[in-house]
């Protein structure tokens, strides 16, 4: 007569414990990088927008042959003045942007862009108007530095972004502060 026994081919109590301290220990030491990534890739993500922004706008000023203009938009959709807060306090353009055509006297939205608090967008207190026929910008050159808010500006680089943009009305981005150089 044989006997046969059951395997029990499944993890031990401490073998799962083992296990679990060793991801819970990989996980504490990733956390930080995560953020850190999320961070980056929330400052680049609206650079670009600002970058697409810029872009419609020469665009539109040259196909519509008026003049189009880029300013910081409060709740209501309205173009703030030059230095005038946000409803939260802000003065930059983290309170968002909006994209205007002038026609005979009249402005109409063609692009939002809602507000994010968490990036800090330092750069002209004006508004920028793009006029046909080549898409110039009226006042020459400008910059707009890009990074997480409260964050230090030398701290670190790789998180922070800066959008130019040339007289003529093109914009690029590039790593970093825009710094003195801006």
């Amino acid at each position: 007569m044989q006997i046969i026994r059951a395997s029990n081919s499944g993890f031990t109590l401490v073998e799962l414990c083992v296990v679990l301290a060793v991801m819970a220990i990989l996980a504490t030491f990733a956390a930080p990088s995560f953020i850190a990534w999320q961070t980056r890739d929330q400052v680049d993500a609206r650079a670009r927008s600002l970058l697409s922004s810029l872009t419609l706008a020469r665009a539109e000023a040259v196909r519509r042959g008026a003049r189009v203009t880029l300013c910081r938009i409060d709740a209501s959709r309205h173009c703030l003045a030059s230095g005038r807060s946000c409803e939260n306090g802000v003065t930059d353009w983290s309170c968002g942007w909006g994209l205007f055509v002038d026609r005979d006297g009249v402005s109409t939205l063609l692009r939002m862009e809602p507000p994010m608090t968490s990036i800090s967008i330092a750069g002209t207190s004006t508004d920028l108007s793009f006029t046909p026929p080549s898409g110039q910008v009226i006042g020459g050159f400008r910059s707009f530095d890009f990074g997480p808010r409260g964050a230090d500006l030398a701290a670190n680089s790789a998180s922070r972004r800066c959008v130019r943009l040339a007289s003529g009305g093109r914009a690029r981005v590039t790593q970093g502060s825009c710094g003195a150089s801006a």
